[in-house]
């Protein structure tokens, strides 16, 4: 039997599916989901006014940590608006890394900023604290306490380091390099929920953070989002400027800035806040499945993609590091013909045509990972074997 085969045959026994169709992340519905979703239908408050969406922010605050959570419609318009609220700025540049899903780049983009890409460490697969360091050394200079490109020009207004997979990253240590450039540090955790690291939850770092919770998330609200910033004025502006700057009064329609339609529908918090009360379950199943993924694959000698020391993976997607892009590919290939869904690493950002002309430092590592990495099936599964 080819390795390929091998590996086919242990996730369907994994997943106890000889047969058919695995996906990569499949939603789990195991709890209060309907019973919720009815709830808030039948209180007619559906939109983003109800219960439901408080109380969801509130269990953000509790699982994080975090002095203030704010309910947003997803995860891209939950960054954008972060970026927005440190000040990025039409003309600015923010400090991101080129291995992530598109909606990092498109956040910055959407404040009429360029994203300016920085190498990834290759065992956390998130932005390196050694190569940032080395590279703002290099470009930036300080003027008047501004952090600027000296190349372009433009002010390096903020930087966005984004958990991959839900691996924290050394989010510590960018922090306190960013720090010394006087660089906001906007938190992408998108895919974090539920991960810590040196006893932390994700997000809790930099001066604010986003999360996302599309339908292919650890836990899904179908499409919603989140910040938390322990911030209070950053907190009650998030909501402010989420809720179209609405001035609070009984009646009367008043607003005193341009702003966003982006709060979360009552409809989608009734969904999540169900999907909430499973999430310790679900990050222990994960880990369970990522165990049993790091023995198999030992086993066969191809790398599985850990946490690192003092960190706490979430396991959203497990990875594992095949030897060149042929090999990825065939295992590609191999997998989906036989209805086994895995996925490559997203394309270099800094690869894209409207990010191809983006200030890029040397990506060794994100190169190397884009060439190797595969996403292996990883839902919940609804029994441990």
């Amino acid at each position: 039997m080819s390795r390929n085969n091998q590996i086919i045959e242990h996730i369907r026994s994994l997943f106890a599916q000889p047969e058919g169709f695995i996906g990569l992340h499949e939603p789990r519905f195991l709890g209060n989901e309907g019973k919720y979703v009815q709830d808030a239908i039948n209180s007619t408050f559906v939109s983003s006014v109800g219960a439901y969406v408080n109380r969801f922010e509130e269990m953000m605050k509790e699982i994080t940590g975090a002095a203030y959570a704010v309910a947003m419609v997803n995860g891209t318009t939950a960054l954008q608006l972060s970026l927005e609220l440190v000040g990025v700025r039409p003309g600015d540049e923010v400090i991101t890394q080129p291995l992530t899903f598109v909606a990092t780049a498109n956040a910055i983009r959407h404040c009429g900023a360029d994203p300016h890409f920085v190498d990834v460490d290759s065992d956390t697969l998130g932005l390196s604290p050694s190569a940032l360091s080395t590279h703002l050394q290099e470009w930036v200079e300080m003027k008047d306490g501004v952090p600027i490109n000296r190349k372009t020009g433009k002010r390096i207004a903020a930087c966005v380091p984004m958990h991959s997979f839900g691996l924290p990253l050394r989010i510590d240590e960018v922090v306190t390099v960013c720090q010394a450039f006087n660089i906001p540090v906007v938190e992408d955790a998108a895919e974090s929920l539920g991960a810590y690291y040196k006893g932390r939850h994700t997000g809790r770092f930099g001066k604010i953070a986003a999360f996302s919770f599309n339908g292919n998330k650890i836990v899904t609200s179908g499409g919603g989002g989140a910040i938390i910033t322990d911030d209070p004025e950053i907190g009650k502006r998030a909501k402010h400027l989420s809720t179209t700057a609405k001035v609070p009064h009984p009646w009367a329609f008043e607003h005193d800035e341009v702003a966003y339609n982006y709060r979360m529908p009552n409809l989608n918090a009734a969904l999540v806040c169900a999907q909430l009360e499973n999430l310790d379950v679900f990050v222990a199943k994960k880990r369970e499945t990522a165990a049993n993924y790091q023995q198999f694959f030992g086993q066969l000698g191809i790398p599985f993609v850990t946490e690192i020391a003092q960190a706490t993976s979430n396991y959203w997607l497990c990875s594992i590091l095949l030897e060149n892009r042929e090999q990825r590919d065939l295992f590609l290939e191999e997998t989906n013909r036989n209805k086994v869904m895995t996925r490559p690493a997203w394309t270099l950002m800094n690869k894209l045509p409207m990010y191809a002309h983006c200030f890029t430092s040397t990506l060794e590592n994100a190169q190397y990972i884009e060439d190797r990495l595969v996403n292996l099936p990883s839902s919940v599964r609804l029994q441990v074997n």
